[in-house]
């Protein structure tokens, strides 16, 4: 998937099924662009982070990712709708979520205490400056630049008075005269999913097979969170004061965001390529991309980190 999504010709058929079939304006690409988020950069400083460059995380503690896992999702993917922990209690699928849940914590315990997968992340920090309407230029600390990341702007037109966003937005423009800066990370948990799945089908054990698979991903998820949370406390601390239980941070009550490429913020997949350089994330994790972008091993996430504190997922 290219930028070729950001053209009205694509968008269009795109915009009408997000929109249950109804018809759905979409302005000139020069007037959306003109109807951005307007911000005073004048009475804002930006947060610096504790470092810039990257920073390595080698075979993370398992443990400490457990108690962020957000298990609503992993319910789905066997098939089972419903909130956790209140799945665990439904009168039709308590009973299923429940055994499913039992064999969920005996795995975990099996792959923490064997060693099974192995968790490594990287993030990083560089001073940023916002290019024109929707790029953004990254810089080195003598501000020569390393990259330039390309953000599509909305261009369905907007009732309401609401702004047309690009993630560009967020990034202080090189005309207001401050410094600014962009994150970025790429977590995996996967590191030995597939062997240890291939085992259990080896045994025909498919259902532990997926089990695993399952938590692996749930584990990347869970990580992801984990860092922001770090980051926004510790590495990059606007939010150190902060103090979320894990419910809140399922449903993201913080400041800053983290968008993914691939997403609806962040749509184009090629950006994914950039991010990956700027973190050097491959050798630094183990994490290579494929052919189309997809990143192996699977139980991975990787993506942006931005500070601003009107930051949201569009």
């Amino acid at each position: 998937v290219g930028r070729a999504l950001g053209r009205p010709h694509r968008q269009r058929p795109r915009a009408r099924r997000a929109a249950g079939g109804k018809k759905v304006r979409l302005l000139p690409y020069s007037d959306a662009c003109n109807n951005g988020f307007q911000f005073d950069w004048s009475q804002y400083q930006p947060p610096a982070p504790s470092f810039t460059g990257t920073k390595v995380f080698e075979n993370y503690s398992l443990e400490a990712l457990r108690e962020t896992i957000d298990w609503t999702p992993f319910f789905i993917s066997w098939g089972l709708s419903g909130k956790f922990p209140k799945i665990l209690d439904d009168e039709k699928v308590g009973e299923a979520a429940r055994n499913l849940y039992d064999d969920a914590q005996r795995m975990l315990d099996k792959l923490i205490a064997e060693k099974r997968l192995s968790a490594n992340g990287v993030i990083g920090f560089w001073p940023a400056q916002r290019k024109g309407s929707d790029d953004i230029q990254v810089l080195d600390d003598s501000g020569a630049p390393l990259a330039v990341l390309h953000h599509l702007r909305q261009q369905t037109q907007k009732s309401d008075d609401k702004a047309n966003m690009s993630l560009a937005d967020y990034i202080a423009p090189a005309e207001a005269g401050v410094q600014d800066y962009i994150g970025g990370f790429a977590v995996t948990t996967g590191l030995g999913a597939d062997e240890l799945a291939a085992e259990y089908e080896a045994a025909n054990d498919d259902y532990s097979a997926i089990m695993v698979k399952a938590l692996a991903d749930r584990l990347a998820e869970s990580f992801a969170e984990h860092l922001h949370k770090r980051v926004r406390q510790e590495f990059w601390p606007y939010a150190p004061d902060e103090d979320l239980d894990n419910d809140a941070l399922i449903k993201e009550q913080y400041r800053g965001i983290r968008p993914a490429p691939g997403y609806p913020a962040c749509p184009d997949h090629t950006e994914k390529v950039t991010l990956f350089k700027l973190l050097d994330a491959t050798n630094n994790t183990g994490i290579t991309l494929t052919e189309h972008l997809a990143m192996h091993p699977a139980a991975a996430v990787s993506g942006f980190y931005y500070s601003h504190p009107e930051s949201r997922y569009f």
